[in-house]
């Protein structure tokens, strides 16, 4: 808004803001005369007021007695319908002209200045700093796993995971539904370099190059190669249409043994 590139912005800016004032002044002036003009032309005979016994609370309510209902009788009536002089509660208003405050104040600090960020500013910096906590956390969490200690994880969301990697990688080789194509059939209990689960992480990990499989580690982190080898093991006897026949030798599904 206040972006100024050249000095006839900045006269242009300055002439506004002079016209703005300038406005703003008459207007102030010629509602002051208009208030003088009426005072002189309806002169009115100050009238005391009755003295206000209410409460601090009845006057932040804007609450009144009964009694007093005859002194906020206004003078116009209509069909004999008489109406009160009884206007909003000072907690509404003051509520009200808060309201208008804020907005001012928000305008200023987040549209003009803009010393404070907006909505969709905090909403990237938060998914950025997410990302980074959840690339630290996903980096400690890895960095602990080897073929050593490596374990089948049974938790959904790790299962849908290596599912994921599955379907991205690994598709090309052994099929879909891990029925074996390029590569050998994952789902019957033939397993060619072996079928446990450090096995599998460790065919995943280091590949097999003389038989064409690439290794993973440096696309994978160790996290990601546990997932999606609990994934292999949860194929096991699912026995997909169109399986490629198997090769190697026989073992004991591992699901079956936990």
């Amino acid at each position: 808004m206040w972006d100024i590139k050249s000095g006839e912005d900045l006269i242009l800016l300055s002439m506004s803001i002079f016209l703005l004032v300038g406005m703003v002044l008459v207007g102030v002036v010629a509602l002051y005369l208009l208030f003088i003009i009426r005072k002189a032309v309806n002169p009115q005979v100050a009238v005391a007021k009755p003295a206000d016994t209410r409460t601090l609370w009845q006057r932040v309510s804007g609450l009144h007695a009964l009694s007093q209902e005859q002194d906020l009788v206004m003078e116009h009536a209509y069909d004999g319908i008489h109406e009160l002089d009884n206007p909003t509660p000072p907690w509404f208003m003051g509520l009200f002209y808060s309201t208008i405050a804020f907005g001012l104040v928000y305008v200023i600090v987040f549209h003009l200045t803009g010393l404070g960020d907006l909505q969709t500013a905090e909403y990237t910096q938060e998914v950025a700093i997410a990302e980074q906590q959840r690339d630290a956390y996903i980096k400690k969490v890895a960095g602990s796993i080897n073929e050593n200690n490596v374990a089948f994880v049974k938790d959904a969301k790790a299962i849908d995971a290596g599912k994921a990697v599955f379907l991205q990688s690994c598709v090309a080789c052994h099929g879909q539904q891990g029925q074996g194509g390029v590569g050998p059939n994952l789902t019957d209990e033939f397993w060619l370099h072996g079928g446990s689960m450090k096995s599998v992480f460790h065919t995943i990990t280091e590949g097999v190059p003389e038989k064409g499989m690439m290794s993973w580690k440096k696309q994978l982190n160790p996290l990601q190669v546990q997932q999606v080898a609990s994934y292999i093991l949860t194929l096991q006897g699912t026995n997909p249409a169109g399986a490629k026949a198997p090769q190697g030798e026989k073992e004991a599904p591992v699901l079956a043994s936990k």
